[in-house]
C-alpha cells in the first residue's frame, strides 16, 4: 500500500467518529464476539475498518511467481530447478494456493485392497486457464466431472516440482478424491540435478525430501508421484530406495493419508529403461513407496508375471493406459475399455494417462458429449466410492459457465471459469429399465440454466405405459446419520409435463435402523424410502428452507423433507419419476437446480463472524476511457484479507459498493446500493483487479465498500448484518 495511506489509516479513524475501528485482536480470539445474534445484530452495528489512500500511479511491484504479469491476478506456480525447490520456504502470498482442506471422508477408504483408478492430468504443459486461483473468463475450458469413478488425481507437467493448482486439489478433495504433484527430472539437466541430492550422503536426498513435504503440507494435497527419466549413476541410484523410504514415511507423518508413487523408468542399475511392468529390475523402488506406475506398452503376459512380483499388493500396481493411444499399446481413445478389460481381469490398479484426449483432440463444441462417452465405455471397470459426510449440498455446478446466477437471480453475464466453485458431482451415465428396455432414464450436465452458479443437471427420460415410475440414483453415499435430517430439493420440469417428482433415499440395516417420517415403496424395494414433504417449515429454520414448496423465479421448485432416524446409515439418493394417473408414455426433461441433505441441529448452530478485513497491496491506474458521464476514471486493485474460521465455509462471495464521502452506498441513508458481486474465494484473501471507480473531487473523499460474504456448508444465505465489510476513502495528491 502506498505509504501516504498507510500514515494516515490510524489518523482518519480517530478523528471521524462515524466510522468504527477494526476489530481488535482480542475480539478476534474471543469467540464470543463471533456468534451470530441475528435477533439482536443490525447492518448498523457491523464494525468497519477504514482505509485512507492517497491515489498515485507508482505501485510497488509484486512477485511475479505469485501473480500474474501482465493482471496482477493471483496464479498457481511450480519450482523449475532444484535450487528453487530447496530455497522455498511458505510465504503470505502462497496462502493464495492453499487448498480448503483434507479428501472428504469417503468409503472404501483409499487404504483398502480394492483396485484403484488414478486419473493423470497432462494438457499442453499444465497451467493453462486452471492457474487462475480466481478464476478466469475462459470461454471454452477443459473440465473433468466424473470423480465417483477416479480414487487419485495427479497433476502431471514437466516442470521440476508440480505443485497441483488449487482449483483442482479443491474439486478432488470435495470428492474424497485424493491429489499428488509431480517431482521430474529429465535429459542431461536431470541427470545433474539428481547426482546434485542423490549421489552424496543423506543430508542431501533429505533435505529434498523435507521441501516435498513440506510443499504439500502447506499447499493441503496428498502426496507425489515421482518421475525420474534420466540415467542415474551407481551412487544416486543406491540412494534411491532411501529416498523413497524417508519421503514416504515422513509424509505419512506429516499429510494424514498421504501417497508417494514411482514411475516405471530408471531401473536399479541406474539405466534409463521402462520396463511396462513391475520386475526385478524395479522392484526394489515399487518395495521403498506406496505405489507403482508402470509405463503403457505392456501386453497381457506383462500383467500375468506382475501378479508373482506384487504379492498381496495387486492394488498398489497402477497399470498405465495412455489414451492418446501412444507407440505399441492396447486399447486408448475410445477403445481405452479394452485396456482396463484386461488390467480388471488380473485384479490391478489403472492409471490413466492423458484422458483430456477427448478435449484436446475432438471437437471442442461436443466435448461433453464426449467426454460422457469416454467414460461411460468404461463404467463397468471403475467402482465407485462413497461420501460418507454431512452436511451434502450441491448445484451441480461444474466450476464454469456462460452466467453467474446466485438462487434463480441472474448476478452476472459472460463466460467464467473457477475450479474451485466446481461443486459434488453425479453417477453420470444412462440407466434403463429391466426387461423390454422401453423405459429410460439418462443424465448429463448443462450450462444452459442453473438454479446456483453456472450449471445444472439435466435428466431426460422415459416412463413406458406398463410402469408407474423411473429411479435413478443420483449419488452413492455411507453417511451415519444424525437423529434428524432435513432435505431438499429444487428443481423444475422443462414444458408441459404432469411428471411427478420426488427425492428418495435408501438407508442400511433395516434390523437396526428406525426411520419416521418416511415411507417404505413396498416389499421389494423396502430399502428405498420416499420422504413425506414438508409443508410448513419451522420458524427457527425458515432462513433455510423458508421458500418450500413455493414457485420460485425461473420456473423453479424446491420440495423440503424432514426425516427422523434412530440408528441409520444413508447409503444413496435417488429421484423418482412418477407417470400420472391414466396417462400412457411419458417423455420428460427435468433440470436439477440443488440437492441438501442437512442435520438438523448444524441449521440451529451459531456460525462465525467474518472478522478484520483488512486492504493492502493497493495499485491504481487511469481508466483507459472516460466513463458514461464523462468523467474521468480510476481502476483499483487491492487485496482482501480476512479472519475466518475455514471449516464452517463452502466459499465466500466478495462485493462492493462505490460511492462518496463518508456515507456507506450499501446502507443508507436513501436506498442502499446493491452490491457488485466481484467474485469468490476459497480462502480468507482476495485479490481485486482493475475495478472501476470514479476519480475523486478536489477536496472531497472518493469511497469504495468491500463485503465478505460467508456462504456456510450448509448452503443458506447469511444475512447482511453478518458479512465482514471494510471501507476505503481515497483521495488526489494535494498540489
Amino acid at each position: 500500500m502506498e505509504a501516504a495511506g498507510a500514515r494516515t489509516r490510524a489518523a482518519a479513524r480517530r478523528r471521524d467518529r462515524r466510522l468504527r475501528a477494526p476489530t481488535t485482536l482480542k475480539e478476534q480470539r474471543d469467540p464470543q464476539p463471533g456468534v451470530r445474534l441475528p435477533q439482536r445484530r443490525t447492518e448498523e452495528d457491523q464494525e468497519e475498518a477504514v482505509f485512507r489512500e492517497v491515489v498515485s500511479f507508482t505501485p510497488d511491484p509484486l512477485p511475479v511467481r505469485y501473480y500474474d504479469k501482465d493482471t496482477t491476478k493471483p496464479i498457481s506456480f511450480y519450482l523449475s530447478s532444484l535450487e528453487e525447490l530447496l530455497a522455498w520456504t511458505p510465504d503470505v502470498e502462497d496462502s493464495f494456493n492453499v487448498a480448503l482442506g483434507p479428501p472428504e471422508c469417503r468409503q472404501p477408504p483409499l487404504s483398502s485392497r480394492r483396485p484403484r483408478t488414478l486419473m493423470c492430468h497432462d494438457m499442453m504443459g499444465g497451467y493453462l486457464d486452471d492457474k487462475f486461483i480466481q478464476g478466469s473468463a475462459a470461454r471454452s475450458p477443459y473440465s473433468f466431472y466424473h470423480w465417483q469413478y477416479i480414487d487419485i488425481f495427479v497433476y502431471f507437467s514437466h516442470h521440476t516440482v508440480t505443485i497441483p493448482p488449487v482449483g483442482w486439489t479443491n474439486a478432488a478433495h470435495r470428492h474424497g478424491v485424493c491429489v499428488l504433484g509431480t517431482f521430474i527430472t529429465e535429459w542431461k539437466e536431470g541427470e545433474r540435478l539428481c547426482e546434485a541430492f542423490l549421489a552424496g550422503d543423506e543430508r542431501s536426498y533429505r533435505a529434498v525430501a523435507h521441501q516435498l513435504v513440506l510443499i504439500a503440507q502447506f499447499f493441503r494435497f496428498d502426496g507425489w508421484l515421482i518421475n525420474i527419466e534420466n540415467s542415474l549413476s551407481l551412487a544416486a541410484v543406491g540412494n534411491v530406495p532411501h529416498f523413497l523410504r524417508y519421503l514416504t514415511t515422513q509424509l505419512h507423518q506429516q499429510v494424514p493419508r498421504g501417497l508417494v508413487l514411482w514411475y516405471d523408468s530408471v531401473v536399479s542399475s541406474g539405466q534409463l529403461t521402462w520396463q511396462d511392468e513391475l520386475n526385478e529390475h524395479n522392484r526394489v523402488f515399487f518395495d521403498s513407496c506406496d505405489g507403482f506406475f508402470t509405463n503403457y506398452n505392456w501386453r497381457e503376459e506383462h500383467l500375468e508375471r506382475m501378479l508373482g512380483q506384487a504379492g498381496e499388493r495387486l492394488a498398489d500396481v497402477y497399470v498405465g493406459v495412455d489414451v492418446f493411444a501412444r507407440g505399441n499399446v492396447v486399447g486408448g481413445r475410445f477403445d481405452t475399455d479394452k485396456s482396463l478389460e484386461l488390467i480388471r481381469k488380473h485384479g490391478f490398479s489403472v492409471a490413466l494417462f492423458a484422458p483430456g484426449w477427448v478435449y484436446e483432440c475432438l471437437e471442442k463444441g461436443d466435448f461433453f458429449q464426449n467426454q460422457d462417452k469416454f467414460w461411460s465405455l468404461l463404467e463397468r471397470y471403475l467402482p465407485t466410492h462413497s461420501i460418507c459426510s454431512l452436511p451434502f449440498v450441491t448445484s451441480f455446478c461444474l466450476g464454469m459457465g456462460t452466467r453467474r446466477v446466485c438462487y434463480g437471480q441472474e448476478e452476472a453475464v459472460g463466460p467464467w471459469y473457477h475450479l474451485s466453485a466446481q461443486e459434488i458431482q453425479p453417477l453420470f451415465g444412462e440407466h434403463r429399465l429391466q426387461g423390454d428396455g422401453r423405459g429410460w432414464v439418462k443424465m448429463h450436465c448443462c450450462l444452459a440454466d442453473a438454479w446456483n452458479g453456472g450449471s445444472s443437471l439435466v435428466i431426460r427420460g422415459l416412463i413406458p405405459p406398463e410402469v408407474g415410475n423411473v429411479a435413478v440414483r443420483l449419488f452413492s453415499l455411507q453417511v451415519p446419520v444424525p437423529p434428524k435430517i432435513f432435505l431438499s430439493m429444487v428443481y423444475k420440469l422443462e414444458g408441459p409435463s404432469a411428471v411427478g417428482v420426488a427425492l428418495e433415499l435408501t438407508t442400511g440395516d433395516a434390523g437396526s435402523c428406525h426411520v419416521g417420517g418416511i415411507s417404505a415403496l413396498s416389499a421389494e424395494t423396502s430399502s428405498r424410502r420416499s420422504p413425506r414433504p414438508l409443508r410448513v417449515p419451522p420458524t427457527k429454520l425458515a432462513k433455510w428452507v423458508g421458500r418450500c414448496g413455493q414457485q420460485l423465479s425461473g420456473g423453479w421448485v424446491q420440495r423440503c423433507y424432514e426425516v427422523n432416524l434412530r440408528g441409520c446409515l444413508l447409503q444413496a439418493l435417488f429421484v423418482n419419476f412418477s407417470r400420472p394417473p391414466g396417462s400412457q408414455e411419458e417423455n420428460f426433461i427435468c433440470r436439477l437446480g440443488e440437492i441438501q441433505v442437512v442435520d438438523a441441529s448444524s441449521l440451529l448452530t451459531p456460525l462465525p463472524q467474518v472478522q478484520a478485513v483488512t486492504v493492502s497491496q493497493v495499485r491504481w491506474q487511469p481508466a483507459a476511457s472516460e466513463g458514461e458521464s464523462g468523467a474521468a476514471g480510476l481502476r483499483l486493485s487491492c487485496t482482501l484479507h480476512w479472519a475466518y474460521l475455514l471449516p464452517h465455509v463452502r466459499c465466500f462471495r466478495i462485493h462492493c459498493c462505490r460511492g462518496s464521502g463518508g456515507d456507506s452506498p450499501c446502507r443508507g441513508p436513501s436506498e442502499p446500493e446493491r452490491p457488485t458481486l466481484l467474485g469468490l474465494a476459497f480462502v480468507n484473501r482476495y485479490r481485486i483487479v482493475d475495478l472501476a471507480v470514479a476519480a475523486a473531487e478536489p477536496g472531497r473523499d472518493g469511497r469504495v465498500e468491500f463485503l465478505v460474504e460467508p456462504i456456510p456448508k450448509e448452503g443458506f444465505l447469511v444475512p447482511r448484518a453478518e458479512w465482514g465489510r471494510a471501507a476505503m476513502l481515497y483521495s488526489t495528491p494535494r498540489t
